[in-house]
Order: C-alpha cells, then structure tokens, then sequence
C-alpha cells in the first residue's frame, strides 16, 4: 500500500511535467498573417496576478499559471517573443491597454464594455460556478428545491449573484466581499451552501482548514475564458484564433485540470477513528465467528458462487457481444454521428460521417465543427449547447451546407441531442446528406408546377377526390382554379367537406348525381354525369363530370376527374333533339295525311270507279242481248270488251287494296295472316304465322304503321334474303305489342350493310313515331331477325 501510494505521488507529480513538455504544433498562418509576425517578432502580454491563472514567485523571479501557460504554447505555436506585464488588478491593466502598453491579454470574459477596448478570440476554457457543501452530505444539490430557510453564501456584488437572483427567486443569498468568507461562513454553520467559481475553490482547498468541503452541484453559468487582442491590431485577433485552434483539446483539458481543478489534501485522523477503528475490528471478529459457523456449508456456498460467477461471465460476455454489436451498428450506420464537446472540438465520428464528409480515418477527431460548417462559429455553438443543456430531452434540428475536405459542398440535415457519459457531457450531431431529397424535391415541385399549369388552362374544374382508407371519408384534396370561372367558387370553398360538387347541382338533377356518384362510390368505379349546376350568382348551366378511379399504393380510392360547361353543346343538343322531334312529328303527321288520302282515294276508287265499271259491264250486256244477234262480229267485240272491264275490275281492286287494305279493318292479326297468304302466293316461300286469338284495341295509326312495317320487312326479304322460309310472330309482353319477322336466307352485317338502306331507315322512323323501339339481329349465312316492340298505351308527353 506504501509502495502504491509513492507511486501514485510521483505519478501525479510528472503528469504536468509530461503534458507541458508536450511539443505543441505550429499554427497554419496564411501568408500575410505570417509577414504581419514577422513585422511584429515581440508581443506584450498584459497578466492580472490572480492565483491560480498567474502568480509570480518572487524567490524563483519566475511566472507560472493556467494563463502564463497557455500564453508560453501559443508563442511555440506562433513562433514569437514574448514581454511580460503585470498589474495588481484589471482597472491597472484596462489603463495600460488604453495608453498602448500591452498587446494581448489571456484569460478574460467578453464583457460589452471589453468590446470597446478588445477584440475577443473563441472561448479557449470554461470555468464552472460550485456549489460547495459539508464533505458529509447528501449528495448533488438541485438550487431549485432549495427552500428560503437555506442560506447560500456568494459573493457580492457579482454577475454570479446576479444569475443566482434571476434564475432562483426563492434562493436565500448572503453576500460576502471574498470567495474565502464564503466557504468560512460553510465552515461554522452561519450558510449551508457556498457558490464560488472553480479556480478559486481550486487555490483554496489545498488548506487543510476547507478539507472537508465538497462539490454539489453546478449552477449552470461557466465563465469563458477568452484572449483579447488590442482592438486597433484585427491582424493579430486571427493570429491568436488560429494559433489556439493549433493547440490540442486533450492539452487545453490537461491544463484545466493542472491549474484550476481542486485538490484536497489528504485527510488525517479524525476524533472517532479509534472509535471506527474499534467497530472495524469487532465487526472482523462477527465476521470471523459466521465463518466458522458456516464452515460446514462452504463447499455449497462456494459451488452457488461459482454458478452464479458462471453466469455472471456468460452475461458479461453477451454484454461485451450486445456492446460490440452497438459499436459495428453505429459504425457501419449510414446517419453522420459525431460526438462534439462544449468547445465545439470532435471527440467521436463514425465511417458514415467521415465519408461524408471527405476525410481520412480519424481526420474528423479534435477539429472544431465550423470548419466543415462555417456559420456554426463559437457564439452560435455556445447558444445551441446551452439549449439541448437546458431541455436535454429536446433535439434541435435544422438544415446546412457543409463542407467536406476537398472544399465542396452539400446540403445536409443536422439534429443535436444533448448526452452525459461517463462524467462528460456531449452533443451529438447527426448529419443526414439530403441532396438526393432535395434533387427529389426539386423535381417534385416542378412536376407540381406542370400539372398546375396544365390544370389552368383545361377549361374547366380539374379535381381530385379521395376516400380515407381508415374513416372512409370523402375529402377533395385538389380543385383547380376553374372553379372561379365555372361556378363562381374558390377551390378552397369547394374543398370544404360540406360544401364540394353536390353543392353546385341543380336541386331538381340532385337525385340523378348522387344515384351514379354513390354508384360509383360504392363499386369504386369510373363515373360520368351530365345535368345542370347552379353558379354562386345562381346562373343555371349544363356541366358534365367524368372521374376515372385508381387505389394507391396504401389502400386509398382516387377518383381523378374533371367538370366541364356543356351548356352551348347541350342548347345545340337540346335544339336539334326539338328539330328532330319536329320533323318526326312532321314526317308522322304527313304519313298520317298519307294513308288518309290512301284510303280516301282507294275508298273513291272502289266506289266511283267501281259503279262506272259496272254501268259500263251492263250497257255492254244490254247491247249484248239487243244487236249481237244483227252482226256476227259485234258479239265477239262485245266479248272482248267484257273481258277487259273484268281485268279493268281487278285492277281497280287492286289499286284500292294497295292503296289500304280493307282487311286492316278486320284487325292486325287478320291483315298480317292475309298479307303472309299474298307473300306465299307471290314468291312460293312458306311463311309461318302465330298470332294471339284477342288482342286489346289498337289505334288505326299503329295497326297502319305495323302493317307498312310488315310490308316493308317482307319486301326486303323477297328481294335480298333468298330465304327458304319465313317466320311472323306478334304477341303482348309487358303492356306492349311484338312483331318479330324472322329468315333463314343469307343474312348481312348490319355494321357494315348498305349505307342508304332507306327501308330500314322507313321501318325505324315509323317504330320512333309510334314511341316504340326497333332491333335488328343479323349473322351472314344465318339469317335475319326484325324485332318490333310498341307500347300498347301511349305514353303520356
């Protein structure tokens, strides 16, 4: 234990020995800041005598000190000679400066009353504010559950009281004039607690009379030291900046703890250590009897110990495993991690890190962020780490351009989080590179502005409406800026859930749209519409809506679509489907004329030209019986003029049967039967007739019409078909009356038929006129099938 002790001295004696023999690297000075030094080879140094950062032995004539230290390696750095100046306090040296005396000064606070005399170099050092209590106590101290009943001792007036009052009102502060009252009034019990800044707590507790004092707590508020630098020289402000950058962290820490960490002597025996003493051995004698008393169950004892040792090993080496396998995860992570102290110096940086940002192995390790970000300067670091400080749960996150080793540039997402290892405190930074995101974005965005563009000038509302996979709510996260121009609505009126497009339907046209939209929405289908919307001026107009579907990648219903004013198509449309029915009513109105003069004229015909031939057949007969018996050849004129009033006869029967029927009085059933009879006879074809027995009174315009429609069908047949038999069927289905005209001859494509099949166009206008509806079913070599359907009751317009 002696040896050990002796050892542990010596050691503790060449450490500072060691660390200052350290040789220190020269600083990268561009070429005029090395003309500039070399102009100025002797720098005065200005030093407040204040132990620990400088003190002046007068037996040995020699300065020693954290300043004088730090001073003497950024000479080595900066390769100068150095004139030393000193002063009782700062107001002596502050005079000095003013009448040019000194040049630079180690070791001062940036004051706004110091940046009208200096310039200010980086923090180089932080020296925390202590909380110091009874060696004896609880433990570290939270200022903020101090209740007023505790006395804290600080001196005053200073900035650290100041702090104190602001930041914890309900502090009891009692003021001293020195740090050594302070830790005095600790002594005798007149204060629980001392608040005094780590230097001097360093000086003093090598006394044996504050022995036993400890540290606490910190109250959060670090001086930083700084070099300041005549203010009419900025030459020599970028000098010093780089020439401490030049100094190493591990130095500038080794520095700290040398002069300004505190060392408390070794205590000696205290009152009670024969009374500790006497209960130490007495508890050796306990500990001796239970020995031997469990002597007999050692073994036992010793094989559970040695199981649990077994385990023991087992889960440290799955820990040391657990541990490896974090360090590779990290390592081999594609985020940028950095471990960063308070001085902004690297302490940590994994490979993604290293490759992003272009630097050998371990070339990140103590070079201070701002050369790869160089907006992030001191001041600006020292504000982030006191905020992840102050909120250590909270990370901050912002975006940069960082700079890799071969001086290019990339943008790069930083998020800070504040952590505590091991006694230290860091933040670590994650660097993301987001330049392919923001290639992405870019793109984005411009396929945005595309679309937009697009979606103005479609004239028209452009829409998008989707349907959440989760609530199944309907929402419309895009409508064009055709709005303003169709309805009179913004988009972000129609994007409202309770507004969108049904709003703008017609009230009379609402139960159409939402029959085909729920249609739609339910089978997650395309829809189409057409009907009248209503502007916000409450000007009707015709509008037509088609949305086609699609499902995205989560499960989510799109139906893309588009709105657009059909009202002068749908006026035209409107017009030519009133001209239309117009010249149908027309054209129905004079086929009506038609079969009346028909019949009128078959009717005068038969009648008129009837009783003529028939006056005129017994005046010949007359004749006949009076004077054919005085010439021989006026008998056979005779005859010969009775044949051909009988022909005259037929014709005449014939023209007024072509003109109308007569059997259309007995009835469609009979008129189709008789007119099937004349189609055998004429063209040798069979003809198959099914007709009902009853049928219910139709109009003479519809038997007319299904007669002409029957003729017209077998005339066809009889001409183009070459049918070997025909087919006529009429029966009721539904409240309507169906004629179907069948053959097997040699059928057609009814698509790529005769073009000026007028026929055809006759038969499908007379069905219109009759409000009832023609098919036509044709295969070549197959034959082909004519379906007229007409309602028995007409319905009502």
């Amino acid at each position: 234990m002696t040896r050990f002790c002796y050892l542990l001295v010596i050691g503790w004696f060449w450490l500072p020995l060691m660390s200052h023999a350290a040789p220190v690297p020269a600083a990268q000075l561009s070429v005029e800041q090395q003309q500039w030094l070399a102009q100025h080879p002797e720098l005065r140094v200005g030093l407040v005598l204040q132990a620990p950062y400088a003190k002046f032995d007068q037996r040995l004539q020699q300065l020693s000190g954290a300043n004088v230290e730090l001073m003497k390696w950024l000479a080595q750095a900066l390769n100068v000679e150095l004139r030393w100046r000193n002063y009782p306090d700062l107001a002596h040296l502050e005079a000095a400066a003013r009448a040019g005396e000194i040049d630079l000064v180690p070791g001062l606070t940036q004051t706004p009353a110091g940046l009208r005399l200096w310039l200010f170099s980086d923090p180089y050092m932080r020296v925390p504010q202590l909380v110091v209590g009874e060696r004896n106590g609880n433990g570290a101290v939270d200022l903020e559950r101090l209740d007023s009943q505790t006395r804290v001792a600080v001196r005053m007036p200073s900035a650290t009281a100041e702090f104190l009052r602001s930041s914890y009102p309900g502090l009891n502060l009692q003021g001293v004039p020195l740090e050594r009252q302070a830790l005095q009034l600790l002594l005798s019990q007149q204060a629980t607690y001392a608040v005094i800044d780590e230097a001097q707590l360093s000086r003093l507790s090598v006394e044996p009379e504050f022995a036993g004092l400890a540290v606490v707590g910190d109250i959060g508020l670090p001086q930083l030291l700084r070099v300041a630098t005549r203010r009419d020289w900025p030459q020599l402000a970028g000098i010093v900046e780089r020439g401490l950058h030049a100094i190493p962290a591990r130095d500038m820490e080794q520095l700290h703890a040398r002069w300004l960490q505190p060392k408390y002597p070794h205590l000696g025996p205290s009152p009670g250590f024969w009374q500790n003493l006497s209960l130490l051995i007495g508890a050796v004698l306990l500990a001796c009897m239970a020995i031997v008393y469990w002597q007999r169950r050692q073994q036992t004892a010793l094989e559970r110990a040695l199981l649990s040792a077994r385990e023991d090993i087992a889960l440290r080496v799955a820990s040391a495993e657990a541990l490896r396998l974090t360090q590779f995860s990290i390592d081999q992570s594609p985020v940028g991690i950095l471990w960063v102290n308070w001085d902004s110096h690297v302490r940590y940086a994994n490979q993604a890190a290293e490759h992003m940002l272009g630097c050998a192995p371990g070339a990140v390790l103590e070079r201070p962020l701002s050369d790869f970000e160089p907006g992030l300067t001191m001041d600006r670091w020292l504000g982030l780490w006191k905020r992840a400080r102050a909120s250590e749960d909270g990370a901050q996150r912002f975006e940069s351009q960082c700079v890799r080793a071969d001086g290019s540039t990339f943008p790069a997402d930083i998020t800070l989080s504040f952590l505590r290892f091991q006694a230290a405190e860091y933040l670590v930074v994650y660097l993301n590179d987001i330049t392919e995101r923001r290639r992405v974005q870019a793109a984005l965005q411009e396929s945005d502005a595309r679309l937009q563009g697009i979606a103005a000038n479609v004239p028209g509302l452009v829409f998008r409406l989707e349907r959440s996979l989760l609530t199944g709510e309907l929402d419309f996260p895009y409508i064009s800026e055709g709005s303003e121009s169709l309805a009179g609505f913004s988009p972000a009126t129609l994007r409202k859930r309770e507004v969108g497009l049904r709003s703008l339907v017609h009230p009379d046209d609402k139960a159409d749209y939402h029959r085909v939209q729920d249609l739609a929405l339910d089978s997650d289908s395309d829809w189409a519409w057409q009907g009248r919307i209503v502007t916000r001026d409450g000007q009707q107009r015709w509008a037509e809506i088609k949305a086609i579907t699609r499902r995205l990648g989560d499960g989510t219903v799109v139906w893309d679509g588009i709105v657009w004013d059909i009202s002068e198509s749908k006026r035209i449309e409107l017009e030519l489907d009133s001209s239309r029915g117009q010249l149908r009513e027309l054209s129905a109105h004079l086929e009506s004329v038609r079969e009346e003069e028909k019949a009128r004229i078959a009717r005068e015909v038969h009648d008129e030209l009837g009783q003529m031939l028939t006056v005129l057949k017994l005046e010949t007969s007359m004749c006949e019986l009076a004077y054919a018996d005085l010439d021989p050849g006026l008998r056979e004129r005779l005859n010969s003029m009775k044949k051909l009033i009988a022909q005259l006869f037929q014709l005449v029967r014939d023209v007024a049967t072509a003109l109308r029927p007569p059997i259309l009085d007995a009835g469609i059933s009979s008129a189709i039967e008789w007119q099937a009879q004349r189609f055998e006879a004429r063209t040798q074809i069979p003809c198959l007739v099914q007709v009902p027995e009853h049928l219910p009174p139709l109009s003479a315009a519809k038997e007319v019409g299904l007669f002409r429609i029957l003729q017209e069908a077998l005339t066809n047949v009889m001409r183009h078909a070459q049918a070997q038999t025909v087919e006529l069927t009429l029966s009721i289905e539904q409240q309507s009356l169906c004629l179907t005209i069948s053959d097997d001859g040699l059928g057609f494509v009814p698509a790529t038929g005769r073009p000026t099949s007028f026929g055809l166009v006759g038969m499908r206008e007379r069905v219109l006129m009759l409000g009832g509806t023609l098919s036509l079913h044709s295969v070549p070599g197959e034959g082909t099938t004519l379906n007229v359907r007409v309602p028995l009751v007409q319905p009502s317009k």
